[in-house]
Protein backbone atom coordinates (compact mmCIF):
# COMPACT_ATOMS: atom_id res chain seq x y z
CA UNK A 1 0.00 0.00 0.00
CA UNK A 2 1.20 3.48 -0.65
CA UNK A 3 1.57 5.79 2.15
CA UNK A 4 -1.78 7.97 2.64
CA UNK A 5 -0.91 11.91 2.55
CA UNK A 6 -3.58 14.37 4.18
CA UNK A 7 -1.49 17.89 2.87
CA UNK A 8 -4.99 19.99 3.60
CA UNK A 9 -3.21 22.96 5.73
CA UNK A 10 -0.28 21.28 6.71
CA UNK A 11 2.97 23.69 6.58
CA UNK A 12 4.93 22.63 3.28
CA UNK A 13 8.07 24.23 1.86
CA UNK A 14 9.15 23.92 -1.44
CA UNK A 15 13.03 24.34 -1.98
CA UNK A 16 13.90 26.24 -5.19
CA UNK A 17 11.57 27.66 -8.30
CA UNK A 18 12.80 26.00 -11.14
CA UNK A 19 10.36 23.84 -13.45
CA UNK A 20 10.31 21.25 -10.57
CA UNK A 21 9.14 23.38 -7.70
CA UNK A 22 7.09 25.49 -9.28
CA UNK A 23 5.38 22.24 -10.25
CA UNK A 24 5.37 21.20 -6.65
CA UNK A 25 3.97 23.99 -5.57
CA UNK A 26 0.67 24.02 -7.34
CA UNK A 27 0.19 20.83 -6.68
CA UNK A 28 0.58 21.48 -3.17
CA UNK A 29 -1.63 24.47 -3.02
CA UNK A 30 -4.35 23.14 -4.76
CA UNK A 31 -4.58 20.46 -2.04
CA UNK A 32 -5.12 23.21 0.34
CA UNK A 33 -1.75 22.94 1.90
CA UNK A 34 -0.13 25.89 3.14
CA UNK A 35 2.75 26.74 0.43
CA UNK A 36 6.16 28.47 1.16
CA UNK A 37 8.64 28.55 -2.00
CA UNK A 38 12.38 29.24 -0.61
CA UNK A 39 14.22 30.24 -3.42
CA UNK A 40 18.31 31.27 -3.80
CA UNK A 41 18.39 33.04 -6.19
CA UNK A 42 16.47 37.33 -6.74
CA UNK A 43 12.77 37.36 -7.47
CA UNK A 44 14.10 39.58 -10.58
CA UNK A 45 15.87 36.64 -11.77
CA UNK A 46 12.53 34.28 -11.97
CA UNK A 47 10.06 36.14 -14.17
CA UNK A 48 6.63 36.00 -13.93
CA UNK A 49 6.27 33.01 -11.85
CA UNK A 50 6.64 34.30 -7.89
CA UNK A 51 3.17 36.53 -8.71
CA UNK A 52 1.34 33.81 -10.40
CA UNK A 53 2.22 31.39 -7.38
CA UNK A 54 1.45 34.10 -4.96
CA UNK A 55 -2.06 34.40 -6.71
CA UNK A 56 -2.19 30.88 -5.70
CA UNK A 57 -1.95 31.33 -2.29
CA UNK A 58 1.46 30.64 -1.84
CA UNK A 59 4.14 32.49 -0.37
CA UNK A 60 7.09 32.92 -2.29
CA UNK A 61 10.33 33.96 -0.14
CA UNK A 62 13.59 34.74 -2.72
CA UNK A 63 16.86 35.56 -2.09
CA UNK A 64 18.09 32.84 0.33
CA UNK A 65 16.83 30.06 2.57
CA UNK A 66 15.08 31.22 5.68
CA UNK A 67 15.75 29.21 8.91
CA UNK A 68 12.29 29.80 10.10
CA UNK A 69 10.04 28.48 7.49
CA UNK A 70 12.14 25.31 7.53
CA UNK A 71 11.75 25.09 11.06
CA UNK A 72 8.03 25.45 11.20
CA UNK A 73 7.07 23.10 8.44
CA UNK A 74 5.85 19.56 8.48
CA UNK A 75 7.52 18.61 4.93
CA UNK A 76 10.07 20.31 2.79
CA UNK A 77 10.25 19.09 -1.09
CA UNK A 78 13.80 20.41 -2.35
CA UNK A 79 13.96 20.38 -5.93
CA UNK A 80 15.81 17.98 -7.76
CA UNK A 81 19.01 20.66 -8.42
CA UNK A 82 19.20 21.63 -4.48
CA UNK A 83 21.67 19.27 -2.70
CA UNK A 84 20.27 17.57 0.63
CA UNK A 85 23.96 18.94 2.39
CA UNK A 86 21.89 22.38 2.47
CA UNK A 87 22.83 23.82 6.29
CA UNK A 88 18.69 24.32 6.75
CA UNK A 89 18.01 21.22 5.54
CA UNK A 90 20.37 19.35 7.72
CA UNK A 91 18.93 21.67 10.92
CA UNK A 92 15.12 20.19 9.64
CA UNK A 93 15.71 16.50 9.51
CA UNK A 94 17.70 16.61 13.07
CA UNK A 95 14.49 18.38 14.28
CA UNK A 96 12.58 14.99 12.49
CA UNK A 97 11.03 17.33 9.68
CA UNK A 98 9.89 14.83 6.78
CA UNK A 99 11.95 15.85 3.66
CA UNK A 100 11.05 13.87 0.34
CA UNK A 101 11.73 14.71 -3.10
CA UNK A 102 9.06 15.75 -5.85
CA UNK A 103 9.35 12.30 -7.09
CA UNK A 104 8.14 10.48 -3.91
CA UNK A 105 5.26 13.44 -3.69
CA UNK A 106 4.11 12.04 -6.98
CA UNK A 107 4.28 8.78 -6.35
CA UNK A 108 2.08 9.09 -3.17
CA UNK A 109 -0.36 9.93 -5.34
CA UNK A 110 -0.24 8.79 -8.95
CA UNK A 111 -2.18 6.06 -10.52
CA UNK A 112 -1.17 3.09 -12.47
CA UNK A 113 2.36 1.20 -13.04
CA UNK A 114 5.62 2.88 -13.02
CA UNK A 115 8.20 1.98 -15.19
CA UNK A 116 11.41 4.02 -14.34
CA UNK A 117 14.37 4.46 -15.81
CA UNK A 118 17.89 5.63 -14.56
CA UNK A 119 21.50 5.67 -15.62
CA UNK A 120 24.50 8.03 -16.14
CA UNK A 121 23.49 8.74 -20.05
CA UNK A 122 20.61 7.15 -22.13
CA UNK A 123 17.81 7.79 -19.83
CA UNK A 124 15.85 10.65 -22.01
CA UNK A 125 16.44 8.07 -25.60
CA UNK A 126 15.08 4.96 -23.32
CA UNK A 127 12.17 7.05 -21.65
CA UNK A 128 11.23 8.43 -24.99
CA UNK A 129 11.52 5.35 -26.68
CA UNK A 130 9.44 2.97 -24.39
CA UNK A 131 6.80 5.85 -24.63
CA UNK A 132 6.34 5.37 -27.55
CA UNK A 133 6.68 1.63 -27.73
CA UNK A 134 3.55 1.81 -25.29
CA UNK A 135 1.68 4.27 -27.41
CA UNK A 136 2.03 2.50 -30.66
CA UNK A 137 0.91 -0.54 -28.52
CA UNK A 138 -2.31 1.18 -27.39
CA UNK A 139 -1.59 1.02 -24.57
CA UNK A 140 -2.42 4.40 -22.08
CA UNK A 141 0.74 5.69 -21.35
CA UNK A 142 2.41 9.03 -20.26
CA UNK A 143 6.03 10.11 -20.03
CA UNK A 144 8.02 12.61 -17.44
CA UNK A 145 10.09 12.88 -14.82
CA UNK A 146 13.63 14.19 -15.28
CA UNK A 147 13.14 14.06 -19.10
CA UNK A 148 11.48 17.76 -18.33
CA UNK A 149 7.86 17.28 -17.42
CA UNK A 150 7.91 16.77 -13.76
CA UNK A 151 6.00 13.89 -12.37
CA UNK A 152 3.90 15.70 -10.13
CA UNK A 153 2.42 16.93 -13.29
CA UNK A 154 1.05 13.36 -14.33
CA UNK A 155 -1.00 12.71 -11.52
CA UNK A 156 -4.50 14.43 -12.80
CA UNK A 157 -4.40 12.76 -15.73
CA UNK A 158 -3.36 9.02 -14.60
CA UNK A 159 -5.85 6.39 -13.90
CA UNK A 160 -5.77 2.75 -12.92
CA UNK A 161 -4.04 1.47 -16.55
CA UNK A 162 -2.00 3.84 -17.30
CA UNK A 163 1.92 3.36 -17.47
CA UNK A 164 3.92 6.36 -16.47
CA UNK A 165 7.26 6.00 -17.72
CA UNK A 166 9.96 7.61 -15.83
CA UNK A 167 13.36 9.51 -16.21
CA UNK A 168 14.78 9.39 -12.40
CA UNK A 169 18.01 11.12 -11.93
CA UNK A 170 20.30 10.43 -8.77
CA UNK A 171 19.27 13.79 -7.23
CA UNK A 172 15.35 12.48 -7.12
CA UNK A 173 16.32 8.89 -5.57
CA UNK A 174 18.04 10.40 -3.11
CA UNK A 175 15.25 11.38 -0.71
CA UNK A 176 12.42 8.53 -1.46
CA UNK A 177 11.35 7.00 1.16
CA UNK A 178 8.45 4.51 -0.44
CA UNK A 179 9.05 4.91 -4.58
CA UNK A 180 8.41 1.69 -6.21
CA UNK A 181 8.20 1.36 -9.89
CA UNK A 182 6.82 -1.82 -11.46
CA UNK A 183 9.43 -2.02 -13.76
CA UNK A 184 13.04 -0.65 -12.89
CA UNK A 185 16.00 0.14 -15.62
CA UNK A 186 19.82 0.61 -14.60
CA UNK A 187 21.52 1.47 -17.53
CA UNK A 188 24.76 2.31 -16.46
CA UNK A 189 26.87 4.15 -14.50
CA UNK A 190 29.58 6.10 -15.03
CA UNK A 191 31.36 8.84 -13.04
CA UNK A 192 29.34 11.95 -13.45
CA UNK A 193 27.93 14.76 -10.87
CA UNK A 194 31.21 14.09 -8.56
CA UNK A 195 30.62 17.94 -7.88
CA UNK A 196 27.27 16.93 -6.09
CA UNK A 197 27.88 13.11 -4.30
CA UNK A 198 31.39 13.12 -2.16
CA UNK A 199 32.49 10.45 -3.73
CA UNK A 200 31.29 7.73 -6.55
CA UNK A 201 30.54 5.52 -3.66
CA UNK A 202 27.60 7.61 -2.74
CA UNK A 203 26.45 8.42 -6.51
CA UNK A 204 26.09 4.20 -6.76
CA UNK A 205 24.24 4.27 -3.56
CA UNK A 206 21.57 6.95 -5.06
CA UNK A 207 21.08 4.64 -8.24
CA UNK A 208 20.76 1.79 -6.60
CA UNK A 209 17.83 3.04 -4.02
CA UNK A 210 15.66 2.91 -7.17
CA UNK A 211 15.65 -0.85 -6.15
CA UNK A 212 15.05 -0.56 -2.58
CA UNK A 213 11.47 -0.20 -1.84
CA UNK A 214 10.37 -2.93 -4.77
CA UNK A 215 8.84 -6.55 -4.14
CA UNK A 216 9.31 -9.69 -5.70
CA UNK A 217 6.58 -9.26 -8.19
CA UNK A 218 8.02 -6.71 -9.29
CA UNK A 219 10.96 -6.37 -12.38
CA UNK A 220 14.47 -4.96 -12.51
CA UNK A 221 16.47 -4.49 -15.48
CA UNK A 222 20.34 -4.23 -15.57
CA UNK A 223 22.92 -3.46 -18.06
CA UNK A 224 24.69 -6.57 -18.02
CA UNK A 225 28.23 -5.29 -19.58
CA UNK A 226 28.23 -3.02 -16.88
CA UNK A 227 30.21 -3.89 -13.44
CA UNK A 228 28.44 -1.72 -11.17
CA UNK A 229 24.97 -3.22 -12.27
CA UNK A 230 26.87 -6.47 -11.88
CA UNK A 231 27.82 -5.52 -8.09
CA UNK A 232 23.92 -3.91 -7.61
CA UNK A 233 21.69 -6.70 -8.74
CA UNK A 234 22.50 -9.74 -6.46
CA UNK A 235 20.66 -7.27 -3.85
CA UNK A 236 17.70 -6.91 -5.00
CA UNK A 237 14.36 -8.14 -4.31
CA UNK A 238 12.82 -7.71 -8.13
CA UNK A 239 12.53 -10.55 -10.75
CA UNK A 240 15.80 -9.65 -12.03
CA UNK A 241 15.99 -8.94 -15.85
CA UNK A 242 19.24 -7.93 -18.02
CA UNK A 243 20.37 -6.76 -21.17
CA UNK A 244 23.55 -6.94 -23.65
CA UNK A 245 25.12 -6.23 -26.54
CA UNK A 246 28.36 -8.68 -26.03
CA UNK A 247 27.03 -11.90 -24.87
CA UNK A 248 23.75 -13.95 -24.99
CA UNK A 249 21.54 -14.37 -22.35
CA UNK A 250 19.29 -16.77 -20.31
CA UNK A 251 17.01 -13.84 -19.23
CA UNK A 252 16.35 -10.58 -21.27
CA UNK A 253 17.32 -8.73 -24.14
CA UNK A 254 20.70 -9.17 -26.12
CA UNK A 255 22.50 -9.26 -30.35
CA UNK A 256 22.94 -12.59 -31.84
CA UNK A 257 23.45 -13.61 -35.38
CA UNK A 258 22.37 -9.60 -36.26
CA UNK A 259 19.18 -9.62 -34.38
CA UNK A 260 18.19 -8.04 -31.06
CA UNK A 261 16.94 -11.13 -29.61
CA UNK A 262 14.22 -11.35 -26.22
CA UNK A 263 14.58 -15.15 -23.68
CA UNK A 264 12.48 -15.36 -20.63
CA UNK A 265 14.34 -18.99 -19.80
CA UNK A 266 13.22 -21.54 -22.03
CA UNK A 267 11.26 -18.71 -24.61
CA UNK A 268 13.33 -17.29 -26.94
CA UNK A 269 12.02 -15.07 -29.39
CA UNK A 270 13.75 -12.87 -32.38
CA UNK A 271 12.61 -8.89 -32.07
CA UNK A 272 13.88 -6.93 -34.79
CA UNK A 273 17.02 -7.26 -37.08
CA UNK A 274 19.77 -4.58 -35.94
CA UNK A 275 19.93 -3.06 -39.05
CA UNK A 276 16.37 -1.64 -38.38
CA UNK A 277 17.65 0.41 -35.91
CA UNK A 278 17.95 4.12 -36.74
CA UNK A 279 20.15 5.34 -33.96
CA UNK A 280 23.70 5.82 -34.04
CA UNK A 281 26.70 4.28 -31.68
CA UNK A 282 26.78 1.66 -29.16
CA UNK A 283 25.52 3.42 -26.60
CA UNK A 284 21.90 3.45 -28.25
CA UNK A 285 21.96 -0.02 -29.02
CA UNK A 286 22.04 -0.67 -25.58
CA UNK A 287 19.24 1.78 -25.06
CA UNK A 288 17.12 -0.23 -27.55
CA UNK A 289 17.91 -3.32 -25.52
CA UNK A 290 16.56 -1.74 -22.63
CA UNK A 291 13.72 -0.75 -24.14
CA UNK A 292 12.82 -3.99 -25.42
CA UNK A 293 13.32 -5.64 -22.41
CA UNK A 294 11.06 -3.30 -20.44
CA UNK A 295 8.36 -3.68 -22.82
CA UNK A 296 8.58 -7.38 -22.96
CA UNK A 297 8.34 -7.99 -19.36
CA UNK A 298 4.88 -6.12 -19.74
CA UNK A 299 4.11 -8.27 -22.55
CA UNK A 300 4.10 -5.83 -25.38
CA UNK A 301 4.09 -7.90 -28.46
CA UNK A 302 7.18 -8.39 -30.33
CA UNK A 303 6.25 -7.31 -33.42
CA UNK A 304 4.38 -3.70 -31.51
CA UNK A 305 7.79 -3.39 -30.04
CA UNK A 306 10.06 -3.80 -33.96
CA UNK A 307 7.45 -1.24 -35.81
CA UNK A 308 8.09 1.01 -32.67
CA UNK A 309 11.75 0.55 -32.88
CA UNK A 310 12.36 0.74 -36.68
CA UNK A 311 10.40 4.62 -36.42
CA UNK A 312 12.29 5.95 -33.93
CA UNK A 313 14.29 8.89 -34.94
CA UNK A 314 15.81 9.91 -31.82
CA UNK A 315 15.70 13.11 -29.27
CA UNK A 316 17.01 16.08 -29.72
CA UNK A 317 19.92 17.03 -28.63
CA UNK A 318 21.02 13.31 -28.60
CA UNK A 319 23.38 12.71 -31.58
CA UNK A 320 21.07 14.39 -33.46
CA UNK A 321 21.55 15.76 -37.05
CA UNK A 322 21.59 19.58 -37.78
CA UNK A 323 22.60 20.06 -41.31
CA UNK A 324 25.01 19.70 -43.80
CA UNK A 325 27.16 23.08 -44.68
CA UNK A 326 28.95 22.47 -48.04
CA UNK A 327 30.02 19.03 -47.14
CA UNK A 328 30.50 18.95 -43.13
CA UNK A 329 28.05 17.85 -41.24
CA UNK A 330 26.85 19.07 -37.88
CA UNK A 331 25.75 17.17 -35.05
CA UNK A 332 24.30 18.16 -32.01
CA UNK A 333 24.96 16.43 -28.67
CA UNK A 334 24.53 18.68 -26.28
CA UNK A 335 22.93 15.93 -23.53
CA UNK A 336 26.53 14.67 -23.15
CA UNK A 337 27.03 16.59 -19.80
CA UNK A 338 29.39 14.20 -18.40
CA UNK A 339 33.20 12.55 -20.10
CA UNK A 340 31.32 8.48 -21.10
CA UNK A 341 27.69 10.56 -22.52
CA UNK A 342 31.16 12.33 -24.83
CA UNK A 343 33.11 9.36 -25.39
CA UNK A 344 29.90 7.58 -26.55
CA UNK A 345 29.04 10.54 -28.96
CA UNK A 346 33.06 10.22 -29.93
CA UNK A 347 32.97 6.99 -30.36
CA UNK A 348 29.86 6.92 -32.98
CA UNK A 349 31.72 8.01 -35.67
CA UNK A 350 35.11 6.70 -37.39
CA UNK A 351 37.02 9.65 -38.44
CA UNK A 352 37.75 13.09 -39.50
CA UNK A 353 35.91 14.94 -36.35
CA UNK A 354 35.85 18.74 -35.48
CA UNK A 355 34.84 18.29 -31.55
CA UNK A 356 33.40 21.23 -29.77
CA UNK A 357 34.02 20.28 -25.69
CA UNK A 358 33.54 22.22 -22.80
CA UNK A 359 31.40 24.39 -20.27
CA UNK A 360 30.64 23.77 -16.29
CA UNK A 361 33.35 21.36 -14.45
CA UNK A 362 31.63 18.81 -12.83
CA UNK A 363 34.31 17.21 -10.70
CA UNK A 364 35.66 15.18 -14.24
CA UNK A 365 38.46 13.73 -15.22
CA UNK A 366 39.02 13.84 -18.98
CA UNK A 367 41.92 12.08 -19.68
CA UNK A 368 39.48 8.84 -20.89
CA UNK A 369 38.71 11.30 -23.87
CA UNK A 370 42.33 11.31 -25.43
CA UNK A 371 42.94 8.59 -26.86
CA UNK A 372 39.45 8.50 -29.14
CA UNK A 373 39.69 11.89 -29.72
CA UNK A 374 43.41 10.69 -31.20
CA UNK A 375 41.84 8.33 -32.80
CA UNK A 376 38.92 10.11 -34.65
CA UNK A 377 39.31 13.95 -34.64
CA UNK A 378 41.34 16.36 -36.23
CA UNK A 379 40.64 19.00 -33.96
CA UNK A 380 39.53 20.10 -30.60
CA UNK A 381 37.55 23.32 -29.46
CA UNK A 382 37.63 23.56 -26.07
CA UNK A 383 35.07 26.45 -24.82
CA UNK A 384 33.50 27.58 -21.35
CA UNK A 385 34.71 27.34 -18.04
CA UNK A 386 36.44 24.05 -17.93
CA UNK A 387 38.51 24.95 -21.15
CA UNK A 388 41.37 24.92 -19.54
CA UNK A 389 41.28 22.14 -17.17
CA UNK A 390 40.14 19.96 -20.02
CA UNK A 391 43.22 21.18 -22.58
CA UNK A 392 45.46 20.42 -19.69
CA UNK A 393 44.43 16.81 -19.56
CA UNK A 394 43.84 16.57 -22.75
CA UNK A 395 47.78 17.77 -23.77
CA UNK A 396 50.13 15.36 -25.51
CA UNK A 397 49.59 16.19 -29.32
CA UNK A 398 45.42 16.75 -29.44
CA UNK A 399 45.23 19.94 -32.05
CA UNK A 400 43.32 21.46 -28.90
CA UNK A 401 42.49 25.58 -29.40
CA UNK A 402 40.64 27.39 -26.98
CA UNK A 403 37.79 29.75 -27.09
CA UNK A 404 35.45 31.42 -25.15
CA UNK A 405 31.86 30.79 -26.27
CA UNK A 406 29.99 28.43 -28.33
CA UNK A 407 28.86 30.60 -31.19
CA UNK A 408 32.75 31.38 -32.09
CA UNK A 409 33.33 27.43 -31.80
CA UNK A 410 30.95 27.48 -34.23
CA UNK A 411 32.33 29.97 -36.42
CA UNK A 412 35.82 28.16 -35.84
CA UNK A 413 34.67 25.05 -36.94
CA UNK A 414 33.33 25.78 -39.66
CA UNK A 415 36.58 27.15 -40.88
CA UNK A 416 39.18 24.65 -39.49
CA UNK A 417 36.28 21.66 -41.52
CA UNK A 418 37.06 20.34 -45.03
CA UNK A 419 34.30 18.73 -47.22
CA UNK A 420 33.93 15.17 -45.53
CA UNK A 421 33.92 16.50 -41.89
CA UNK A 422 32.00 15.99 -39.01
CA UNK A 423 31.51 18.77 -36.48
CA UNK A 424 30.45 17.18 -33.52
CA UNK A 425 29.06 19.01 -29.94
CA UNK A 426 29.71 16.89 -27.49
CA UNK A 427 30.68 19.07 -24.39
CA UNK A 428 30.90 16.64 -21.44
CA UNK A 429 30.44 18.95 -19.24
CA UNK A 430 27.15 20.44 -17.71
CA UNK A 431 25.80 23.98 -19.18
CA UNK A 432 25.53 26.36 -16.55
CA UNK A 433 28.49 28.50 -17.32
CA UNK A 434 26.89 29.98 -20.18
CA UNK A 435 23.47 28.70 -20.78
CA UNK A 436 20.20 28.02 -18.87
CA UNK A 437 20.55 23.93 -19.52
CA UNK A 438 21.35 21.57 -21.94
CA UNK A 439 18.57 22.24 -24.02
CA UNK A 440 19.30 25.87 -24.63
CA UNK A 441 22.82 25.11 -25.23
CA UNK A 442 21.60 22.91 -27.82
CA UNK A 443 19.42 25.28 -29.33
CA UNK A 444 22.42 28.02 -29.76
CA UNK A 445 24.30 25.52 -31.58
CA UNK A 446 21.68 24.31 -33.76
CA UNK A 447 20.83 28.35 -34.48
CA UNK A 448 24.70 28.97 -34.92
CA UNK A 449 24.61 26.27 -37.77
CA UNK A 450 21.56 27.34 -39.53
CA UNK A 451 22.94 30.74 -39.58
CA UNK A 452 26.24 29.50 -41.45
CA UNK A 453 23.64 27.18 -43.57
CA UNK A 454 21.80 30.28 -44.86
CA UNK A 455 25.02 33.12 -44.85
CA UNK A 456 27.21 30.06 -47.50
CA UNK A 457 23.96 29.55 -49.81
CA UNK A 458 22.92 33.28 -49.70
Amino acid sequence: MKTSVELADKNVVVVGLARTGAAAARFLAARRARVTVSEQRPESALGEEPSALRALGVRVECGGHREASFLQADLIVPSPGVPLTLPVLAQARQKGIEIISELELAWRFLRGAVVAVTGSNGKTTTVTLLGKIFSDARRRVQVGGNIGFPLIGLVETARDDTINVVEVSSFQLEAITSFRPRVAALLNITPDHLDRHAAMSDYVAAKARLFGYQRQDDFAIFNADDRYCAELAPEVRAQRFWFSRQRRLDVGSFVEDGWVNYANGPVRERVLPREEIRLRGQHNLENVLAAVCAARVLDVPAERIRAAVAAFEGVEHRLEFVADVGGVRFYNDSKATNVDAALKAIEAFDSNLIVILGGKDKGSDYRPLRQPLRQRARHVLLIGAAREKIAAQLRNGLPCELLETLPEAVVRAAAVAQPGDTVLLAPACASFDQFENFEHRGRVFKQEVHRLRLERAS
